[in-house]
């Protein structure tokens, strides 16, 4: 019976490839002589899409071995790093950016659905009707006429924010010392009531309790200026003078008075002229924003969850300080603190992202409670493992017991959570200067 023999293969001398840029024979997918790649752009498109996005995010099959460690399984993926098993995970640095960036812009989508469903989410947040805003109380009175000549809201019917200048506006015109006090608990009422109303949009509500802070101080600052200046008139025997409806570019006060560029800057010895010549620039561009924000609450939303993960790429190096503080006798490198810190934030940044998808979800099928439900369970389970999760992450990386764990657990949440705090300041007020 003839057999049919196969070819011979290609000898080694036939498969090899010169370099079509120096000539010199290639070894693998680059030059080893002038490092030139042997894939061009003269190709697939949808090969270049996949190099794109596995250099940028490297999201490839590693994206799947990532993330199930990364939300399932505390302290893995930092372990296997430590252990030289990289290769076959998604870097850490690009772990973060990709999850971070993709957390908060979806934030921002799941908000602005809100506002386009017509559940005016930013009016639920911050604004009251027009009769509650200090105008006249529930079944009239004699006072009501003094009410309503003391706020410019009463007459119009316009809702007022928590807060704004026209409510601070009322008090500037009240006459007398239980007038202000009135209207100043009354503006912390609404105020209060603002916080309850909350969107339950996670990363959002942070920004919204700052701003809602914000107002708090204005209105306690205002009503004690004005019952100083009620209780000075008296005290010298004068008549007490009304003050004026400032306007809304004026919001912002300093000394007691009105801020203006020249004639009441804010100043800071300590910065020189230069630095207090900036930081009046910056109040300026503020104020100007202000009157955009009320128009459209949208704007300095957006802004603020835009700056959120660059200001937490800014506070990962003071996190992995702390890690470094509180493990100092560990003897590790501060790198290893920092690669557990990028991991712990990558974690938080899926959790949220997950949570805001599951949040949308739930809501699209609220007509159907089999699946509302469940959907609704699992975004608290997941809210509920965060903080698990980072513990257990804390005790398996570092290897201590329960209660030096715990304790050190108790600290870093403390410390982190000021400066959070200060960060997420920092990023609220850089958004309204910014934006």
């Amino acid at each position: 019976m003839n057999v049919q023999s196969s070819p011979n293969p290609p000898t080694a001398a036939e498969t090899r490839r010169p370099c079509a840029n120096c000539g010199a024979e290639l070894l693998g997918e680059h030059c080893y002589a002038c490092g030139q790649p042997t894939k061009g752009l003269v190709r697939h498109f949808s090969s270049i899409i996949g190099d794109f996005m596995d250099s940028v995010f490297e999201l490839d099959s590693r994206i799947l071995r990532t993330l199930g460690p990364l939300l399932f399984k505390p302290g893995y993926l930092s372990l296997e790093y430590f252990a030289g098993r990289r290769v076959r995970y998604v870097s850490p640095v690009r772990l973060f950016v990709f999850l971070s960036l993709f957390a908060f812009f979806a934030a921002q989508l799941r908000f602005d659905a809100a506002f386009d469903d017509g559940q005016a989410a930013a009016g639920q947040v911050v604004t009251v009707a027009g009769d509650q805003a200090g105008g006249t109380p529930a079944g009239g009175g004699a006072d009501s006429d003094a009410d309503a000549s003391a706020d410019p809201d009463a007459t119009t019917g316009e809702a007022a924010a928590p807060g704004d200048d026209r409510q601070l506006a009322s008090m500037r015109q009240a006459i007398t010392v239980a007038e202000v006090e009135r209207l100043r608990d009354l503006a912390l009422a609404e105020i209060n009531e603002a916080r309850a109303e909350k969107t339950g949009v996670p990363g959002v509500d942070f920004g919204l309790d700052i701003s809602m802070d914000v107002a708090e101080e204005a209105v306690k600052g205002e009503a004690a200026n004005r019952i100083r200046e009620i209780e000075g008139a008296l005290a010298a025997g004068k008549p007490v003078t009304v003050g004026p409806a400032i306007a809304m570019n004026d919001a912002m006060s300093f000394n007691g008075k009105p801020w203006h560029p020249t004639e009441n800057p804010l100043v800071i010895d300590w910065l020189g002229d230069t630095g207090n010549a900036w930081v009046n620039t910056q109040i300026g561009r503020a104020e100007d924003n202000v009157e955009r924000i009320k128009e459209d609450p949208n704007l300095l939303k957006n802004a603020f969850l835009s700056m959120v993960p660059t200001t937490l790429f800014v506070l990962l190096p003071l996190f992995a300080v702390l890690l470094k503080i509180m493990y100092f006798f560990k003897k590790r490198l501060y790198m290893e603190h920092l690669i557990v810190a990028l991991h712990s934030h990558s974690f938080l940044c899926g959790g949220l992202l997950i949570v805001v998808i599951l949040d949308a979800l739930s809501e699209w099928t609220s007509a159907w409670a089999w699946l509302s439900r469940p959907l609704g369970w699992l975004e608290i389970a997941l809210l509920c493992w965060m903080p698990v999760y980072l513990l257990l992450m804390q005790k398996r990386v570092y290897g201590q017991g329960w209660i030096m764990t715990i304790l050190k657990y108790w600290v870093l949440g403390t410390c982190y959570l000021v400066l959070i705090s200060f960060g997420a300041t920092f990023a609220l007020l850089a958004s309204l200067v910014n934006m």
